[in-house]
């Protein structure tokens, strides 16, 4: 799949409307019991085909943890967090992934985090040769996608520097058309991503980037998550406990062997190349469990979602910025 997955299908946030196809995961043999007694416990988990969204999916099936912990999974592949959303809803997922871009979902009640995934640092603000500072993009054209990381982005950085969006000529484009619509000079900048960058730069070799997600770390961050349902995490704890169990590991083996990890996803996605997973792997944080527990119980973390349910509410995803308690558990990510 594409690398405009990752994050083009957070402009799910504009609609939710794409089908999603299945993948089933390989058969392990049971080495576990499940919470009804059988030798494997069925739970269905989507993901998406790039290197954040796939990798711990990827480690948990080359290293047979689902068997470990008594599971067994059925693996469904989505072009974006909010259809996931969508159906964990319907009853057609337990657990799923979602980006940045997404997160205002569980904010609002639709579903709930269990486990931080990645931060994510490949967003920029480009600009065409000669434009060389965020406030020169006054009354110039910048293509956003709507609902992004890349719309995010455009807005810190405008907020930076004293301007709103009403201060420039956004224009509404999906991922691959700013791609296009750069390379070709019809709009002055844009609010995208790597490795999507790196397609622009060479149509343009010379682009300025005038402004990246390290600019508002830690203030403002852009995690991505693994979500539940929200009938099943409150009513199915042991195994929510035992899916973390199986992400906390495959995250350890992630964070420790993130070269390795590039090889396996690479295999376990089949069609995507090895360098466009390394240099979107390059632009993104993995903390290990460790790190990210200890991060959940001094507050850290919530500290990271309230940061995006800011930016959520001005885009209007949110009437009010939720506090992060009422869908992150952060006391059971750190049990």
């Amino acid at each position: 799949m594409s690398p405009l997955s990752r994050r083009s299908v957070l402009a799910g946030l504009a609609g939710i409307g794409a089908t999603a196809a299945l993948a089933a995961c390989g058969d392990e043999e049971p080495s576990g019991t499940g919470s009804s007694g059988s030798a494997t416990e069925p739970v269905k988990l989507g993901y998406i085909a790039d290197f954040t969204g796939a990798s711990l999916m990827a480690v948990a099936e080359d290293k047979g943890l689902w068997a470990q912990h008594g599971l067994k999974p059925e693996l469904k592949v989505f072009t974006n967090g909010p259809l996931q959303v969508q159906a964990l809803g319907a009853g057609d997922l337990d657990f799923g992934y979602v980006g940045p871009g997404a997160m205002w979902l569980p904010a609002s009640g639709k579903a709930r985090v269990i486990a931080i995934n990645s931060l994510g640092f490949a967003d920029r603000v480009i600009a065409q040769p000669g434009i060389t500072s965020v406030a020169a993009l006054k009354g110039k054209k910048v293509g956003v996608p709507e609902g992004t990381s890349g719309d995010m982005i455009v807005r810190l950085a405008l907020q930076q520097a004293g301007l709103t969006i009403d201060d420039i000529q956004k224009v509404a484009m999906d991922a691959s058309t700013v791609v296009t619509a750069f390379g070709s000079g019809q709009i002055d900048a844009a609010g995208i991503w790597y490795p999507l960058i790196g397609t622009i730069k060479k149509r343009v070799p010379d682009l300025a980037e005038l402004s990246k997600n390290e600019d508002f770390y830690p203030k403002v961050s852009f995690p991505s998550a693994y979500v539940g349902r929200n009938q099943v995490v409150s009513g199915k704890p042991e195994l929510v406990k035992k899916v973390l169990a199986v992400l906390k590991a495959a995250n350890d083996e992630r964070a420790t062997n993130l070269d390795a990890t590039v090889e396996v996803t690479t295999k376990f996605l089949r069609s995507a190349p090895a360098d466009q997973l390394r240099a979107e792997a390059a632009n993104a944080r993995f903390l290990p469990s460790a790190e990210l527990a200890a991060r959940s119980k001094d507050g850290t973390v919530n500290g990271w979602l309230s940061g995006l349910n800011g930016l959520f509410k001005d885009l209007g995803k949110l009437p009010e910025a939720t506090d992060p308690a009422t869908y992150y558990d952060a006391a059971a990510y750190a049990a």
